[in-house]
């Protein structure tokens, strides 16, 4: 009788618009075979435009090929320079759309959640400790701060699959996380903070 395979946890990668660093390591968990999900925490989804005070402002659930067409309609020299083209192509082979962190309760419970800034980490605990609390599973809430520029969303992604390596290799991560974390924040200098909250 063949060995049951070990269970699989349930990643979701979030920051503030679901463009660049969950994006990149929603990208990058997939590719490497993890269960993955990504999500923003924000009102709306941000972009740079022509400057500080002209962002480019779109609703969650436009889809990423639509803000592709959009900013390029705009101005396809400024926004390939800056690397949103090239990002939104990238996120189109992902999933469909931005999707919001605070929409997503019909997406099931998640086994682990990695944010990529303290604001997001505090809003998606405020989030989960606001729902209805149906399924008593506990989830793991880890943030890591990532800058949000391209080169550093690249780290981040490598890191956080790093990090979501190490927990799909135990059997509990409620018995090891304290080790886990210790562990990772030694090897690679960042510091990480956790939480944990329940479905």
């Amino acid at each position: 009788m063949a060995a049951a395979k070990a269970k699989r946890w349930r990643y979701a990668m979030v920051c503030s618009s679901n463009m660049n660093r969950s994006m990149e390591a929603h990208s990058l968990l997939g590719r490497a075979g993890l269960d993955v999900a990504s999500y923003g925490t924000g009102a709306h989804v941000k972009l740079p435009g022509p400057s500080l005070h002209e962002p480019n402002v779109y609703d969650f659930g436009t889809p990423y090929n639509a803000i592709y067409d959009d900013l390029r309609r705009k101005d396809p020299d400024l926004y390939k320079r800056n690397g949103l083209l090239p990002m939104l192509k990238r996120n189109s082979t992902v999933k469909a759309a931005p999707q919001c962190w605070q929409d997503n309760a019909g997406d099931g419970p998640f086994d682990v959640v990695l944010t990529f800034e303290e604001k997001v980490f505090d809003s998606v605990l405020e989030d989960l400790n606001s729902r209805e609390q149906r399924l008593i599973n506990t989830v793991l809430i880890i943030n890591m701060d990532v800058k949000d520029n391209h080169e550093e969303a690249g780290v981040g992604a490598k890191l956080a699959l790093d990090l979501c390596q190490r927990l799909e290799a135990v059997d509990a991560w409620e018995d090891t996380i304290d080790n886990t974390i210790a562990a990772f924040e030694k090897q690679h200098k960042r510091k990480v903070m956790y939480s944990i909250s329940f479905y």
